[in-house]
């Protein structure tokens, strides 16, 4: 997946919620966040990921690091 790709992913799995209305098997609604709130909830998400990589400067390039900052950027620019 490309990080355009992961970026989109992430911001609508942060716009569009399901919200549990009853316990019925049908009880649920689709909630529409804030967009600018998605893409926040989105790059925090991207960074708690980069935080979690365990890397040291001497290992450049680290291709999963730069793999989410692409991420991270690419969700600022929606």
């Amino acid at each position: 997946m490309t990080s355009k790709e992961k970026a989109l992913q992430l911001f609508a799995n942060f716009l569009y919620q399901n919200e549990s209305v009853d316990d019925s098997i049908y009880g649920f609604v689709l909630i529409k966040l804030n967009e600018g709130l998605a893409k926040k909830c989105a790059i925090m998400a991207v960074n708690e990921i980069i935080e979690a990589i365990d890397w040291h400067e001497f290992e450049t390039p680290n291709k999963q690091i730069n793999y989410w900052l692409d991420v991270r950027n690419e969700i600022s620019n929606l």
